[in-house]
C-alpha cells in the first residue's frame, strides 16, 4: 500500500507540474508579446483566456450541469482517498501483543520506538538514530534513520541493527515479523590534519 500511495504521489505531482509550467509558461510567453503556438486557444497578448461566450457557452444544456457535478465529486472522492492514505502513514499508538492467553496486551508505540532508537544509537559507528512505528496494531512497521561515523562499513551496521535491535524488538513484543525500512545516511567530518 505504502509503495503504490508513494507511486501515485510521484505520478500525480508529476503530471500537475508539466500541465503548470506547459500552462503557465505558454501564458506567460504569450503575455510578454511571444508568438503563440498552434495548440494555443487565443490569439496574442491582449486576448483573455476566457471569453464571457465560452464561459456562457454550455450552461443552458441539459447534461452540462450533471456532468459538472460528477466530475467534481470524483475529483472531491480522489482527493479524500489521498488524503486519508496519506494520514495512515502517520505514527503507530500502539501496538497489540498477543500474550498466548487470548486476551492479550498493549504497547505503546513510543516506549518501544525509544528502546529500538537507544539500543541502535549504541551499536559500533552509530551517531544518531530515529525510529517511527507506522502500520496496523497487529502488524506494525518500523522506519529507521540513522546517522553513521565516516569509518563505519554501512552494511555492516546494517547488518547489526537487523541482527540486534530489530530482533530484539520483534522477540520483545511477540511479534511474528517486523518489517523496517532503513535510511543510512554518513555524518560529515572535518578533515584531519596530517603533520
Amino acid at each position: 500500500m505504502r509503495a503504490m500511495l508513494r507511486g501515485v504521489n510521484r505520478v500525480l505531482l508529476g503530471l500537475a507540474g508539466l500541465v503548470l509550467v506547459a500552462l503557465g509558461g505558454s501564458v506567460l510567453a504569450i503575455g510578454l508579446g511571444a508568438p503563440a503556438p498552434s495548440w494555443w486557444l487565443h490569439d496574442g497578448q491582449d486576448d483573455v483566456l476566457l471569453s464571457e461566450a465560452e464561459r456562457t457557452r454550455w450552461r443552458d444544456e441539459g447534461w452540462w450541469w450533471p456532468v459538472v457535478i460528477a466530475a467534481l465529486a470524483v475529483l472531491v472522492l480522489l482527493a479524500l482517498w489521498w488524503l486519508v492514505a496519506v494520514l495512515r502513514r502517520r505514527r503507530l499508538a500502539q501496538i497489540f501483543v498477543d500474550t498466548g492467553d487470548g486476551e492479550g496486551a498493549v504497547l505503546h508505540g513510543r516506549a518501544l520506538e525509544h528502546v529500538l532508537a537507544e539500543e541502535t544509537s549504541h551499536l559500533d559507528g552509530v551517531e544518531q538514530a530515529q525510529v517511527h512505528l507506522t502500520g496496523r496494531r497487529q502488524a506494525p512497521e518500523t522506519h529507521v534513520r540513522l546517522s553513521l561515523a565516516p569509518h563505519v562499513d554501512p552494511g555492516a551496521a546494517l547488518d547489526d541493527l537487523t541482527s540486534r535491535a530489530v530482533a530484539h524488538a520483534r522477540d520483545s513484543a511477540g511479534l511474528a515479523s517486523l518489517p523496517t525500512e532503513v535510511r543510512l545516511r554518513g555524518v560529515r567530518h572535518r578533515a584531519e590534519r596530517v603533520s
